[in-house]
């Protein structure tokens, strides 16, 4: 099992990842290689027509993150981004009127018409 600075993940589900989205992150990591020992960091920060938006790159471990491993795929999620993120799922959607990662948040109260941003 993948470790970061020899922490063990948690097994628990706080996210979700769709067999698509765990498709497209591998596929874009095969491309882009990140720097070794960083895992894809899904977050929230303030802004967007709703009040708050989605995070997602590829980043090093922070000392307070959750990590997560799903279907092979290390992911990071600072405290303060975990309590909006818990729950969620993350899927990748290609289609006519367009193509990206979505995500899929149970907690939302209100999301904008683009779905980057969201209220709780």
């Amino acid at each position: 099992m993948t470790t970061l600075h020899g922490i063990q993940p948690r097994q628990d589900t706080i996210v979700n990842l769709t067999d698509r989205a765990s498709q497209e992150i591998r596929e874009i990591i095969s491309r882009e290689g990140p720097a070794e020992g960083t895992g894809l960091r899904l977050g929230v920060v303030g802004g967007g027509c709703s009040g708050l938006s989605y995070r997602m790159d590829f980043s090093a471990q922070h000392d307070n993150d959750e990590v997560i491993v799903l279907n092979g795929i290390t992911i990071l999620l600072d405290p303060k981004s975990a309590i909006y993120l818990k729950g969620i799922t993350l899927d990748y959607q290609d289609g006519l009127s367009g193509k990206g990662f979505v995500f899929l948040n149970p907690n939302a109260t209100n999301t904008c018409g683009c779905g980057e941003s969201f209220t709780v």
